[in-house]
């Protein structure tokens, strides 16, 4: 079950009653928050059951599957190790916390290396197409793999097909037969001979020397090879099919990968739609049929869903703020994070130590990176209200951790994002704190370990809120309540 969430505001009092509060306030943090200056308002608070911290063994998506089954190209979205998730009988069952932040770390380290590497790359291969020499088929390597599943149809006649939605990926990709090295999955692999809207992607297709690793077979088909950065690979065909996107909605000569040769950390998980920049991604190929843009929602429990919507409205109560783009990493969303609130408050972090690595906004990250500076400044700040509740060990990548043992309900301070342009994001409940369990809930925010290395916001962030990538206006929004 999703955490019960509310807005709690302290009262404000007067007089000699706001002395004797003063006082109090010296031995409880809740009470410090009442005391706060009046010119700056009562503080926002998240009051949650304890009972409620810990997703549900069971799966509560229904009202979620139906709103997407309402669009045509829309799909619904569940946690790829929750109840919902149809890849829940892979052998060994579901990694634990520690293995989930530690895989994290490893996206992380990828995407700081890919936009590190990307100038001096492009310096390099400039200076050795100068001198004549014949540069090969770039290794390319992209980001470790996500966190959340949709179901997609493939063929003529369709086969349903269960892959990670990722924005940091261009290239989408299933397993297919023949297969000379597959890893096992959820679901009997793609057969092309069985498709009868099949074709093969020649080598000199665009889309085959768009991408970032390409080889050309001596039947002049494009072969493409992906590495990620925690060392899984796909390799195999480039191909066309028909895509189906919810109960109606079809992509006529889709292009995607056809591995076979797979391996790595995937599960069971039959491949990947890609949503990044480049014009091999689900998100370009769909934009003359569906509008230049799309949406999710992640649910704020892995026993809930969520949604992918390719094109369609924004949500009525979307704040908005500039999508940004940059040369060195154009399959990257960015976007300028410029604040963080916490009970109301603004943290004492100046705006410049968040413009100057920038921010990506990544739907297979988990935990939102910060530039180091920050980052203490908001672990200050949220310990500063949490003082009545006992520390806990940390988790991972986690520092900040505490243990509501022998609480029946908590009290923690809200945090809100500001990005520029003025849209302000308080986060759910279920964007605040990590909870492994009771006696471990932590705060879900990391440092970079420096101020240069790019920040990221992460998908525990995002979660409930319908996040908005509209192509067309160059604009990235985030309404509230968009899902459970």
């Amino acid at each position: 079950m999703a955490p019960a969430t509310r807005r709690a505001a302290l009262p404000r009092r007067g007089g000699l009653l706001a002395a004797v509060l003063a006082l109090a306030a010296l031995a409880s943090p809740a009470r410090l928050a009442a005391a706060a200056d009046r010119s700056s308002g009562a503080p926002d608070w998240h009051v949650v059951r304890v009972s409620s911290l810990l997703p549900s063994a069971v799966c509560t998506a229904a009202g979620a599957r139906a709103a997407a089954s309402n669009s045509s190209s829309s799909l619904g979205v569940v946690h790829r190790h929750g109840p919902c998730s149809p890849l829940l009988a892979r052998a060994g069952g579901a990694p634990s916390h520690a293995e989930i932040l530690e895989r994290d770390q490893d996206r992380v380290d990828s995407i700081h290396r890919r936009a590190a590497g990307a100038a001096s790359a492009a310096a390099a291969d400039a200076a050795r197409a100068s001198k004549g020499v014949s540069l090969p088929a770039r290794r390319g390597v992209s980001l470790g793999t996500g966190n959340y599943i949709v179901s997609v149809g493939l063929g003529t006649p369709r086969r349903d097909f269960s892959v990670v939605f990722d924005t940091g990926s261009d290239l989408s990709w299933v397993q297919c037969r023949p297969c000379n090295g597959c890893y096992e999955q959820q679901d009997p692999l793609f057969d092309p001979a069985q498709s009868s809207t099949y074709a093969a992607v020649p080598c000199g297709d665009p889309q085959c020397r768009g991408l970032d690793s390409w080889t050309c077979t001596s039947g002049s088909r494009c072969r493409y090879e992906v590495v990620y950065g925690d060392q899984s690979q796909t390799d195999g065909n480039l191909v066309r099919d028909t895509l189906a996107l919810g109960p109606s909605g079809a992509l006529q000569g889709f292009v995607f990968g056809c591995g076979d040769d797979d391996s790595g950390l995937f599960g069971r998980a039959d491949g990947l739609v890609g949503l990044g920049r480049n014009r091999v991604s689900l998100a370009s190929q769909a934009a003359a049929k569906y509008g230049a843009g799309f949406s999710y929602c992640l649910p704020s429990s892995s026993s809930a869903a969520g949604y992918l919507s390719i094109g369609g409205a924004a949500p009525p109560n979307a704040q908005f703020t500039a999508m940004v783009a940059r040369g060195d990493t154009p399959s990257f969303y960015y976007l300028n994070l410029v604040g963080i609130k916490v009970a109301g408050r603004t943290v004492g972090v100046p705006e410049a130590v968040f413009r100057a690595p920038g921010t990506v906004i990544d739907s297979g990250t988990v935990i939102t990176r910060l530039p180091d500076t920050a980052y203490r400044a908001l672990r200050r700040a949220f310990a500063r209200f949490m003082r009545k509740y006992k520390r806990a060990p940390a988790l991972s990548i986690l520092d900040t951790c505490y243990d509501f043992t022998g609480y029946t309900t908590v009290q923690i301070p809200s945090v809100a994002l500001v990005f520029s342009g003025g849209a302000t994001v308080s986060l759910d409940f279920s964007g605040v704190l990590y909870v492994s369990k009771v006696s471990q809930a932590c705060l879900a925010f990391a440092s970079n370990g420096d101020d240069t290395s790019i920040g990221i916001l992460g998908n525990t962030q995002q979660k409930t809120f319908a996040v908005v990538y509209d192509v067309t206006s160059q604009k990235i929004g985030f309404g509230a309540k968009g899902c459970a």
